[in-house]
Protein backbone atom coordinates (compact mmCIF):
# COMPACT_ATOMS: atom_id res chain seq x y z
CA UNK A 1 0.00 0.00 0.00
CA UNK A 2 1.36 3.57 -0.58
CA UNK A 3 2.16 5.38 3.18
CA UNK A 4 -0.48 7.97 1.84
CA UNK A 5 -3.12 6.03 1.65
CA UNK A 6 -2.92 3.50 4.27
CA UNK A 7 -7.14 2.41 4.82
CA UNK A 8 -6.44 0.75 1.37
CA UNK A 9 -5.47 -2.29 2.59
CA UNK A 10 -8.46 -2.02 5.91
CA UNK A 11 -10.34 -5.01 4.43
CA UNK A 12 -7.29 -6.97 3.86
CA UNK A 13 -6.58 -6.12 7.56
CA UNK A 14 -9.59 -7.70 9.17
CA UNK A 15 -9.37 -10.48 7.35
CA UNK A 16 -5.77 -11.20 9.46
CA UNK A 17 -3.17 -10.67 6.81
CA UNK A 18 0.22 -11.17 8.23
CA UNK A 19 1.47 -7.95 7.05
CA UNK A 20 1.40 -4.77 5.52
CA UNK A 21 3.96 -2.95 3.00
CA UNK A 22 4.75 0.53 2.82
CA UNK A 23 5.51 2.07 -0.12
CA UNK A 24 6.18 5.69 -2.10
CA UNK A 25 8.70 7.51 -1.00
CA UNK A 26 6.83 9.91 1.80
CA UNK A 27 4.32 8.92 4.68
CA UNK A 28 1.96 11.41 5.85
CA UNK A 29 2.86 13.29 9.24
CA UNK A 30 -0.03 11.56 11.53
CA UNK A 31 1.43 7.68 9.75
CA UNK A 32 1.66 6.12 13.65
CA UNK A 33 -2.09 6.92 14.39
CA UNK A 34 -3.15 6.48 11.17
CA UNK A 35 -1.60 3.06 11.67
CA UNK A 36 -2.55 2.70 14.91
CA UNK A 37 -6.01 2.74 13.88
CA UNK A 38 -5.23 0.09 11.18
CA UNK A 39 -3.97 -2.03 13.36
CA UNK A 40 -7.31 -2.19 15.37
CA UNK A 41 -9.38 -3.46 12.88
CA UNK A 42 -7.11 -6.63 12.95
CA UNK A 43 -8.94 -9.80 14.68
CA UNK A 44 -7.15 -10.11 18.62
CA UNK A 45 -3.54 -10.92 18.50
CA UNK A 46 -3.44 -11.03 14.80
CA UNK A 47 -1.83 -7.00 13.91
CA UNK A 48 0.08 -7.09 10.97
CA UNK A 49 3.87 -6.52 10.90
CA UNK A 50 4.31 -3.47 9.37
CA UNK A 51 6.81 -3.20 6.75
CA UNK A 52 8.85 -0.97 4.41
CA UNK A 53 12.09 -0.32 2.74
CA UNK A 54 14.24 2.03 4.32
CA UNK A 55 17.57 1.06 3.17
CA UNK A 56 19.05 4.25 2.44
CA UNK A 57 19.90 5.91 -0.81
CA UNK A 58 17.91 4.97 -3.92
CA UNK A 59 15.13 2.97 -1.49
CA UNK A 60 13.46 5.06 0.92
CA UNK A 61 9.74 4.84 1.89
CA UNK A 62 9.17 7.68 4.18
CA UNK A 63 12.60 9.88 3.87
CA UNK A 64 10.27 12.66 4.99
CA UNK A 65 9.94 10.94 8.34
CA UNK A 66 13.15 9.00 9.14
CA UNK A 67 15.54 11.92 7.28
CA UNK A 68 18.28 11.37 4.36
CA UNK A 69 20.17 8.18 4.94
CA UNK A 70 22.97 7.36 2.63
CA UNK A 71 23.09 4.11 0.87
CA UNK A 72 24.45 1.28 1.37
CA UNK A 73 27.87 1.55 -0.74
CA UNK A 74 28.07 5.21 0.77
CA UNK A 75 28.00 3.74 4.03
CA UNK A 76 30.47 1.28 3.44
CA UNK A 77 33.16 3.75 1.79
CA UNK A 78 32.78 6.54 4.46
CA UNK A 79 31.99 4.91 7.88
CA UNK A 80 32.70 2.58 10.58
CA UNK A 81 30.79 -0.48 11.31
CA UNK A 82 29.85 1.21 15.28
CA UNK A 83 28.62 4.77 13.23
CA UNK A 84 26.83 2.47 10.78
CA UNK A 85 25.12 0.30 13.88
CA UNK A 86 24.00 3.57 15.20
CA UNK A 87 22.78 5.13 12.19
CA UNK A 88 20.74 1.56 12.33
CA UNK A 89 19.43 2.35 15.66
CA UNK A 90 18.69 5.93 14.46
CA UNK A 91 16.68 4.95 11.70
CA UNK A 92 14.77 2.29 13.81
CA UNK A 93 13.93 4.73 16.40
CA UNK A 94 12.41 6.27 13.83
CA UNK A 95 10.87 3.65 12.08
CA UNK A 96 9.03 3.07 15.73
CA UNK A 97 8.03 6.49 15.57
CA UNK A 98 5.79 6.06 12.63
CA UNK A 99 4.40 2.87 13.43
CA UNK A 100 6.79 0.58 11.87
CA UNK A 101 7.95 -3.01 12.79
CA UNK A 102 9.75 -4.16 10.06
CA UNK A 103 12.43 -3.15 7.86
CA UNK A 104 12.94 -4.41 4.54
CA UNK A 105 16.80 -4.32 4.87
CA UNK A 106 19.65 -4.43 4.65
CA UNK A 107 20.71 -5.89 1.64
CA UNK A 108 23.09 -8.27 1.81
CA UNK A 109 23.87 -9.02 -1.88
CA UNK A 110 27.32 -8.31 -3.58
CA UNK A 111 27.19 -5.71 -6.54
CA UNK A 112 29.43 -2.86 -7.58
CA UNK A 113 27.79 -1.77 -10.12
CA UNK A 114 26.32 1.91 -10.99
CA UNK A 115 22.70 0.87 -10.18
CA UNK A 116 19.73 0.54 -8.77
CA UNK A 117 18.57 0.19 -12.54
CA UNK A 118 16.49 -2.39 -15.24
CA UNK A 119 20.08 -3.55 -15.90
CA UNK A 120 21.54 -3.66 -12.24
CA UNK A 121 19.07 -4.45 -9.45
CA UNK A 122 21.59 -3.38 -7.17
CA UNK A 123 23.95 -1.53 -7.35
CA UNK A 124 24.57 1.35 -4.79
CA UNK A 125 22.07 -0.84 -2.59
CA UNK A 126 24.71 -2.90 -2.04
CA UNK A 127 27.51 -2.31 1.06
CA UNK A 128 30.39 -4.15 -1.41
CA UNK A 129 31.55 -7.03 -3.29
CA UNK A 130 33.92 -8.11 -0.87
CA UNK A 131 31.67 -10.70 1.12
CA UNK A 132 33.49 -10.08 4.40
CA UNK A 133 32.39 -6.00 4.17
CA UNK A 134 29.29 -6.41 2.88
CA UNK A 135 28.31 -9.01 5.52
CA UNK A 136 30.35 -6.90 8.72
CA UNK A 137 28.36 -3.43 7.86
CA UNK A 138 24.97 -5.27 6.71
CA UNK A 139 25.09 -7.33 9.94
CA UNK A 140 25.84 -3.77 11.98
CA UNK A 141 22.80 -1.73 10.57
CA UNK A 142 20.72 -4.76 11.35
CA UNK A 143 22.15 -4.81 14.95
CA UNK A 144 21.41 -1.19 15.17
CA UNK A 145 17.35 -2.13 13.86
CA UNK A 146 17.30 -4.46 16.60
CA UNK A 147 18.04 -2.43 19.16
CA UNK A 148 15.55 0.15 18.42
CA UNK A 149 12.84 -2.70 18.55
CA UNK A 150 12.43 -3.12 14.45
CA UNK A 151 12.58 -6.07 12.82
CA UNK A 152 15.49 -6.36 10.24
CA UNK A 153 14.86 -8.59 6.66
CA UNK A 154 18.20 -9.08 5.20
CA UNK A 155 17.80 -9.98 1.15
CA UNK A 156 18.10 -11.18 -1.53
CA UNK A 157 19.11 -14.51 -0.84
CA UNK A 158 21.05 -16.75 -2.50
CA UNK A 159 22.64 -13.59 -3.68
CA UNK A 160 21.10 -10.96 -6.21
CA UNK A 161 24.85 -9.13 -7.13
CA UNK A 162 25.41 -9.28 -10.70
CA UNK A 163 22.21 -10.71 -12.02
CA UNK A 164 21.19 -10.94 -15.57
CA UNK A 165 18.60 -8.02 -14.73
CA UNK A 166 15.99 -6.59 -12.83
CA UNK A 167 12.93 -9.70 -11.35
CA UNK A 168 10.52 -6.96 -11.83
CA UNK A 169 10.61 -6.98 -15.28
CA UNK A 170 10.98 -10.64 -16.13
CA UNK A 171 12.97 -13.62 -15.80
CA UNK A 172 16.53 -13.40 -14.07
CA UNK A 173 19.28 -15.47 -13.48
CA UNK A 174 21.67 -15.05 -10.70
CA UNK A 175 25.58 -15.79 -10.85
CA UNK A 176 26.11 -20.05 -11.32
CA UNK A 177 25.63 -21.57 -7.50
CA UNK A 178 29.54 -22.70 -8.11
CA UNK A 179 30.47 -18.82 -7.74
CA UNK A 180 27.68 -17.95 -5.44
CA UNK A 181 28.70 -20.84 -2.84
CA UNK A 182 31.87 -19.12 -2.52
CA UNK A 183 30.78 -15.49 -2.56
CA UNK A 184 27.06 -13.96 -2.63
CA UNK A 185 25.71 -16.95 0.05
CA UNK A 186 28.58 -15.49 2.26
CA UNK A 187 26.96 -12.48 3.89
CA UNK A 188 24.15 -14.62 4.37
CA UNK A 189 25.89 -17.16 6.40
CA UNK A 190 27.17 -14.66 8.59
CA UNK A 191 23.52 -13.35 9.34
CA UNK A 192 22.28 -17.05 9.87
CA UNK A 193 25.32 -17.70 12.33
CA UNK A 194 24.78 -14.42 13.95
CA UNK A 195 21.37 -14.78 14.90
CA UNK A 196 19.23 -12.58 12.31
CA UNK A 197 15.72 -13.25 12.20
CA UNK A 198 14.37 -13.16 8.79
CA UNK A 199 15.71 -13.70 5.42
CA UNK A 200 13.86 -12.83 2.11
CA UNK A 201 14.34 -15.19 -0.90
CA UNK A 202 15.20 -13.59 -4.57
CA UNK A 203 12.66 -14.14 -7.69
CA UNK A 204 15.68 -15.04 -9.85
CA UNK A 205 16.38 -18.30 -10.92
CA UNK A 206 20.12 -19.94 -10.08
CA UNK A 207 22.10 -21.32 -12.74
CA UNK A 208 23.13 -25.11 -11.09
CA UNK A 209 20.48 -24.89 -8.13
CA UNK A 210 17.07 -24.64 -10.11
CA UNK A 211 15.52 -23.33 -13.06
CA UNK A 212 12.66 -22.14 -10.94
CA UNK A 213 12.51 -18.47 -9.65
CA UNK A 214 14.42 -19.01 -6.05
CA UNK A 215 11.21 -17.62 -4.29
CA UNK A 216 9.35 -20.94 -5.48
CA UNK A 217 12.28 -23.22 -5.56
CA UNK A 218 12.83 -25.97 -2.57
CA UNK A 219 16.24 -26.27 -3.62
CA UNK A 220 17.14 -23.05 -2.74
CA UNK A 221 14.51 -22.73 0.68
CA UNK A 222 15.09 -26.56 1.82
CA UNK A 223 18.25 -27.43 0.38
CA UNK A 224 20.52 -24.16 0.75
CA UNK A 225 19.13 -21.73 3.20
CA UNK A 226 17.11 -24.54 5.92
CA UNK A 227 19.27 -27.68 5.23
CA UNK A 228 22.55 -26.33 4.41
CA UNK A 229 23.13 -23.35 6.27
CA UNK A 230 20.64 -23.90 9.26
CA UNK A 231 18.17 -20.77 9.49
CA UNK A 232 15.65 -21.60 11.89
CA UNK A 233 13.61 -18.21 11.53
CA UNK A 234 11.17 -16.58 8.71
CA UNK A 235 11.74 -17.07 5.10
CA UNK A 236 10.07 -14.24 3.32
CA UNK A 237 9.00 -14.00 -0.39
CA UNK A 238 10.06 -10.92 -2.42
CA UNK A 239 6.89 -9.75 -4.53
CA UNK A 240 5.29 -12.72 -5.97
CA UNK A 241 3.90 -10.23 -8.15
CA UNK A 242 7.10 -9.75 -9.85
CA UNK A 243 7.61 -10.04 -13.31
CA UNK A 244 10.24 -12.75 -12.67
CA UNK A 245 7.00 -14.64 -11.58
CA UNK A 246 4.48 -14.08 -14.01
CA UNK A 247 6.90 -14.29 -16.76
CA UNK A 248 7.79 -18.49 -15.37
CA UNK A 249 3.96 -18.90 -15.72
CA UNK A 250 2.57 -18.34 -12.42
CA UNK A 251 -0.08 -15.56 -11.66
CA UNK A 252 0.14 -14.05 -7.56
CA UNK A 253 -1.94 -17.31 -6.68
CA UNK A 254 -0.15 -20.30 -8.27
CA UNK A 255 3.33 -18.45 -6.75
CA UNK A 256 1.59 -18.30 -3.44
CA UNK A 257 1.11 -22.22 -3.36
CA UNK A 258 4.36 -22.51 -5.01
CA UNK A 259 6.38 -20.90 -2.37
CA UNK A 260 4.65 -22.37 0.65
CA UNK A 261 5.33 -25.80 -0.77
CA UNK A 262 8.83 -24.72 -1.39
CA UNK A 263 9.15 -23.92 2.15
CA UNK A 264 8.19 -20.12 2.55
CA UNK A 265 6.58 -18.66 5.60
CA UNK A 266 5.52 -15.02 4.36
CA UNK A 267 4.19 -13.93 1.01
CA UNK A 268 4.76 -10.72 -0.38
CA UNK A 269 2.61 -9.49 -3.35
CA UNK A 270 1.79 -6.13 -4.46
CA UNK A 271 -0.99 -4.97 -6.98
CA UNK A 272 -3.07 -2.09 -7.42
CA UNK A 273 -6.13 -0.70 -4.47
CA UNK A 274 -8.95 -1.94 -7.11
CA UNK A 275 -7.68 -5.45 -7.70
CA UNK A 276 -6.11 -6.01 -4.11
CA UNK A 277 -9.64 -7.71 -2.43
CA UNK A 278 -9.71 -9.71 -5.15
CA UNK A 279 -6.02 -10.95 -5.21
CA UNK A 280 -5.84 -11.34 -2.07
CA UNK A 281 -9.46 -13.76 -1.91
CA UNK A 282 -7.87 -15.74 -5.07
CA UNK A 283 -4.45 -16.10 -3.06
CA UNK A 284 -6.43 -17.59 -0.13
CA UNK A 285 -8.88 -19.79 -2.09
CA UNK A 286 -5.96 -21.55 -4.07
CA UNK A 287 -4.02 -21.79 -0.34
CA UNK A 288 -7.49 -23.72 0.80
CA UNK A 289 -7.70 -25.49 -1.96
CA UNK A 290 -4.20 -26.89 -2.32
CA UNK A 291 -4.35 -27.96 1.51
CA UNK A 292 -7.67 -29.65 0.53
CA UNK A 293 -6.65 -31.41 -2.18
CA UNK A 294 -3.19 -32.36 -0.41
CA UNK A 295 -0.72 -30.29 -2.64
CA UNK A 296 0.12 -28.40 0.31
CA UNK A 297 0.09 -30.98 3.60
CA UNK A 298 -2.13 -28.76 6.15
CA UNK A 299 1.64 -29.37 9.09
CA UNK A 300 3.33 -27.80 6.75
CA UNK A 301 0.99 -24.42 6.26
CA UNK A 302 0.75 -24.68 10.46
CA UNK A 303 4.13 -24.73 10.27
CA UNK A 304 4.73 -21.22 8.21
CA UNK A 305 1.72 -19.54 10.55
CA UNK A 306 3.93 -20.54 13.37
CA UNK A 307 6.72 -18.98 12.04
CA UNK A 308 4.78 -15.40 10.89
CA UNK A 309 3.28 -15.08 14.57
CA UNK A 310 6.63 -15.25 15.72
CA UNK A 311 8.26 -13.18 13.88
CA UNK A 312 5.54 -10.54 14.67
CA UNK A 313 6.17 -10.58 18.24
CA UNK A 314 10.09 -9.95 17.88
CA UNK A 315 9.60 -6.15 17.34
CA UNK A 316 10.82 -4.48 20.71
CA UNK A 317 13.53 -2.44 21.89
CA UNK A 318 16.44 -4.64 22.82
CA UNK A 319 19.85 -3.81 24.71
CA UNK A 320 22.25 -1.91 22.36
CA UNK A 321 24.52 -5.00 22.07
CA UNK A 322 21.54 -7.23 20.50
CA UNK A 323 22.31 -9.70 17.68
CA UNK A 324 25.92 -10.08 18.64
CA UNK A 325 29.33 -8.12 18.60
CA UNK A 326 30.03 -5.69 15.84
CA UNK A 327 33.01 -7.40 13.64
CA UNK A 328 35.61 -5.60 12.14
CA UNK A 329 36.08 -6.89 7.92
CA UNK A 330 39.16 -5.25 7.88
CA UNK A 331 40.25 -8.57 10.34
CA UNK A 332 39.74 -12.55 10.01
CA UNK A 333 37.24 -12.18 12.91
CA UNK A 334 34.77 -12.82 10.14
CA UNK A 335 36.18 -15.22 8.46
CA UNK A 336 35.08 -18.55 10.95
CA UNK A 337 31.53 -17.50 11.17
CA UNK A 338 31.49 -17.56 7.35
CA UNK A 339 33.07 -20.90 6.52
CA UNK A 340 30.82 -22.35 9.51
CA UNK A 341 27.98 -21.79 7.19
CA UNK A 342 29.12 -22.96 3.76
CA UNK A 343 28.08 -26.40 2.37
Amino acid sequence: MQAEDVSAVSAEVQLGVGGVVLYGSSGPANLAEQLAALEALAPPDEAPAVMTDEEGGAVQRLSNLIGPLPSARQMADTMSLQQIQQLGLSTGERLRSAGVTVDLAPVLDLDGGPGPSATDPDGTRSFSTSPATAAADGIAFAQGLIAAGVTPVVKHFPGLGSATGNTDDGPVSTLPYSQLKTGGVLPFASAVSQGLPAVMVANASVPGLTNLPASISSAVIQGVLRQQLHFQGLVMTDSLSAGALGGSGYSVPQAAVAALRAGADLLLFNTSSAQLGAVTSATIAAIVAAVQSGILPRAELVAAVAQVLAFKGLSRPQPATAGGRVIDPRSNGLEPRLQAGQS
